[in-house]
């Protein structure tokens, strides 16, 4: 940026200078300034309109992302444009369509796996995300962005500790011994890999850089009993992907227990209804957990009862999930179910 200022004072004719000065604006997280400096340029081309179309979104201006929508061309930048704005608005399977075509079409793109590779790790399909990698994996095994998704795939089907072994490769091959200190995203996903290690330290100047940031430290101060420190973070935070209302409605049922509050158990209960009842969730064990939590705020155990017992062998040693089968059951009468849930324990 420092070079671009200097040839602007110069006096530099060519007005795609200022476009290339809003990219590493953009680059800084500095996207207000970004997008006056890509306005200084007088002349339209399609890397000020792609890059206008990822400000608009990240401004959260609809009607700009409308406009510039309908001025994106077929060309393979644009397209790859599109499908990001798709992926960035949780919009997995039209993001994936998109990949895949342009994939098919130009065979030797081999980085367009790992985006399809990421949006199926969005979708929950780990074991189809952990396939495409393993093609451009073969051709590049020392790539950060590839190995931190596999080792995000381990995580969701193993654990913490697969997780971890993953980044170990990364670590070994690494030149210089600061691989970690050095990369926000590694650091990030090791504090989860470790179950909240370090989490006070690492999280909270991560928390809009990365998104899942805010989400992790809210769940490790839930965890710590820190529960006001957890509502402070959520409560003005914008619901777009289940687990963040799912957390969010944890937080409030937390604190209308704790504190007797009647508005926030009701604001729990709608949240867990809205995740429940949806279509892409109803069938899916989350999905049944927050019905089960819904019927538990209002007190009908029977309907609790449903949801729990079609999700149970999943949970046959959790601690948690028999002392609310447990408690779900006594209330209904069910004092045999009851006694068994406790057992568990």
């Amino acid at each position: 940026m420092q070079v671009y200022d200097e040839l602007i004072k110069r006096g530099e004719q060519d007005q795609q200078i200022y476009v290339y000065k809003a990219c590493c604006l953009y680059a800084l997280g500095q996207f207000k300034e970004a997008k006056v400096e890509a306005e200084r340029c007088l002349e339209d081309s399609p890397l000020k309109m792609r890059l206008l179309f990822q400000l608009a979104q990240k401004l959260g201006d609809e009607n700009e992302i409308m406009n510039l929508h309908a001025r994106l061309s077929s060309s393979i930048e644009d397209q790859l444009c599109m499908a990001a704005l798709h992926y960035l608005r949780s919009h997995f399977e039209e993001a994936t369509e998109i990949y895949k075509k342009l994939l098919i079409e130009n065979k030797d793109f081999h980085a367009i796996n790992i985006y399809v590779a990421l949006c199926y790790y969005k979708m929950d399909y780990y074991d189809v995300s952990l396939e495409i990698l393993a093609v451009y994996l073969s051709l590049y095994p020392d790539s950060i962005v590839s190995v931190n998704l596999k080792a995000c795939n381990h995580y969701q089907l193993y654990n913490g500790k697969a997780a971890e072994v993953e980044l170990k490769q990364l670590q070994n091959a690494a030149t210089s011994g600061s691989l970690f200190q050095d990369n926000d995203l590694l650091r990030h996903n090791l504090v989860v890999f470790r179950g909240g290690e370090n989490a006070l330290q690492v999280l909270p100047p991560l928390i809009d850089v990365i998104p899942e940031a805010r989400l992790n430290l809210v769940i490790y101060y839930l965890k710590n009993d820190e529960v006001n420190e957890a509502y402070q973070l959520i409560k003005d935070m914008e619901c777009v992907l289940p687990k963040e209302y799912i957390l969010k409605a944890v937080v409030h049922a937390v604190i209308g227990q704790q504190s007797d509050q009647k508005d926030h158990m009701r604001i729990a209960q709608n949240f867990f209804q809205m995740v429940g009842a949806s279509p892409s969730e109803c069938d899916t064990i989350p999905g049944r957990q927050c019905m089960a939590s819904c019927f538990f705020i209002l007190k009908q155990f029977d309907d609790v009862l449903v949801y729990l017992k079609s999700i149970r062998p999943y949970f046959i040693h959790d601690d948690d999930f028999n002392w609310n089968y447990g408690i779900a059951s006594a209330s209904a009468g069910e004092y045999k179910e009851a006694e068994e849930g406790f057992l568990q324990i």
